[in-house]
């Protein structure tokens, strides 16, 4: 899908106009809604609502504020039962959002998973020093080079070498996961996610400039671009809890989060042919593609979105009054002090950065070094490399939404809790993986079947969404920000260690029995936190997410 010009812009003004409208002409056609609510605010005082127009302090044409008084009865049943028509009609600012939250998603992904397949081209591929037909896969018929030959790239980096830059990336990502969080409450959303997404986009294009200049600075730029992506996550969070009513965030986040598998699917299926081709050099081009994508995504961000649903011009007053009804928690606008002391001595926060360390090491080894394993062990082409290592992330795509749907069935049959369910869905993303790994020890130089085994266990990580990856919100939803920022960074530091790890076990040993060493480590790591998880995990609130001089009150 290409867009030119002004065209992608155009077509998503006329969605946001066309929701604007008829959120006017519902407000228009009510016998003035807004006045009456205003007007009869003492009326409702007594029931479950309150709302009024304060002009207090506006000048002449000056938008009116607007102020709500939400009690605790206007969370139940009666908030569910409201028609959807009354979000100002089928698309809003929020989709708006939304829809760009996804693709910027889609595209950070693509730039930062490029690497480990563009890499088997600008590298190579090597053999092992064992020549053992028992631990050397023959090569297919048909094999492009000489038997047991192997492929030249244009850089001599050996697989140490391999391990350091495919994880440079997770340099600069870890020290900016908790402070990209924090920058987004105090400078906005839109701007930090925004210069996020356009800076590590623009270096993208530049890396193959890089790379022919030294490996040196090749590798700073890739730090450079994890500084750049480490804020992202930790401000969509915060985005989609301003935005985002809760009976709505399921549905709708389990479609903006899609964009991390969808952006890994296109990276190595994508990366793969055009690093086989020879479109602008070939490997170079997956860069520039990618990259130049992720630029002028910036372009309907910084035109559409706003910070908060009360800033954006284009906003209509029915959506206005959808959003802020049904939301049952207020994101402060004060900072609000953050009881380290407590955090630290929390056993089920504690058990949360375990369980983040395990499931993303196991998760950052099979994303970085998939293409590597299927091409240097199973002898894929790099076309073929590159579709096999996104087939795994094809099925996690659809787990991830299947398993989801399941959970909320489950749980609005009263069927199972919420604490089942959290560590049912780890359990699953964690244990199954595992045993999947301890298979892949004997399917030797069968690729069909290592690639199928590949696809559970990487499938079986979707399930992680619906559980330990969303546990900083049972235990500590005014914190939940906070602590994602801290478990992210542990797990980016995984994505530092793994490839190192993985590199130093394979220097100038490509063989079966390497690659079973690292699946062996994984493996072991995912039994160990999520054992620990299981065992000391909760869903309940802790009492360091309250302020201490703050009464418990559900009046916002």
């Amino acid at each position: 899908m290409t867009f030119s010009g002004g065209s992608a812009l155009t077509f998503l003004e006329s969605l946001d106009a066309a929701g604007r409208n008829r959120g006017q002409g519902e407000a228009a056609g009510g016998g003035g809604r807004t006045g009456s609510d205003g007007g009869g605010g003492g009326a409702d005082n007594a029931g479950n609502e309150s709302r009024g127009v304060d002009d207090r302090g506006g000048a002449e044409g000056e938008k009116p504020h607007i102020i709500y008084h939400i009690s605790g009865e206007d969370m139940g049943e009666n908030v569910h039962k409201e028609s959807d028509t009354a979000d100002g009609g089928c698309w809003g600012a929020r989709y708006t959002l939304c829809l760009l939250l996804f693709l910027g998603i889609t595209l950070i992904y693509m730039t930062r998973v490029c690497l480990s397949i563009a890499i088997v081209a600008m590298a190579g591929t090597s053999v092992g020093a064992n020549n053992s037909s028992t631990n050397i896969c023959p090569y297919p018929a048909g094999w492009n080079d000489t038997v047991g030959e192997a492929q030249h790239g244009e850089f001599d980096w050996d697989e140490t070498t391999q391990g350091l830059i495919l994880g440079s990336f997770f340099y600069g990502y870890v020290g900016t996961n908790f402070v990209g969080g924090r920058a987004a409450e105090l400078l906005g959303g839109r701007l930090v996610l925004g210069l996020g997404v356009v800076l590590s986009s623009l270096l993208t294009v530049v890396s193959p400039l890089c790379a022919y200049a030294s490996k040196e600075l090749f590798i700073a730029n890739r730090v450079l671009q994890g500084l750049a992506q480490g804020v992202t996550f930790p401000t969509i969070h915060m985005m989609m809890a301003t935005w985002i009513p809760p009976r709505d965030r399921a549905r709708i986040g389990t479609m903006v989060f899609s964009g991390v598998m969808i952006g890994t699917v296109v990276a190595m299926s994508g990366g793969g042919w055009l690093s086989n081709s020879d479109f602008l050099g070939g490997w170079p081009s997956v860069f520039y593609i990618f990259g130049g994508l992720g630029a002028v995504w910036g372009v309907p961000w910084f035109l559409l979105v706003h910070d908060r649903p009360e800033h954006h011009p284009r906003i209509s007053r029915a959506e206005m009054n959808y959003i802020r009804r049904h939301q049952t928690t207020v994101k402060r606008e004060e900072k609000v002090a953050i009881p380290w002391l407590d955090i630290l001595k929390s056993v089920p926060f504690w058990s949360l950065m375990i369980a983040a360390l395990g499931y993303n090491y196991g998760f950052y080894t099979l994303l970085t070094e998939l293409p590597t394993y299927l091409s240097n062990i199973q002898h894929l082409d790099m076309a073929s490399s590159g579709f096999m290592s996104a087939l795994p992330y094809l099925v996690m795509m659809v787990a991830t939404i299947l398993w989801g749907q399941l959970m909320h069935l489950l749980l609005s049959a009263d069927k199972i809790s919420v604490l089942m369910v959290r560590k049912v869905s780890t359990a699953v993303c964690m244990y199954v993986p595992m045993a999947a790994l301890v298979v892949m020890c004997f399917v030797n130089c069968d690729a069909a079947l290592a690639l199928a085994v590949l696809c559970v266990a990487v499938g079986a990580s979707g399930t992680n969404y619906s559980g330990v990856s969303i546990s900083e919100q049972d235990i500590a939803p005014n914190l939940a920000g906070t602590l994602k920022g801290i478990t992210n960074t542990v797990g980016a530091a995984t994505g530092i260690v793994a490839p190192m790890v993985t590199g130093a076990i394979t220097q100038g040993n490509q063989t079966l029995a390497a690659w079973r060493i690292v699946f062996l480590i994984s493996a072991a790591l995912y039994f160990l936190v999520t054992s620990v998880y299981l065992a000391f995990a909760t869903d309940k609130v802790q009492p360091w997410n309250f302020p201490k001089t703050e009464k418990d009150s559900r009046r916002f």
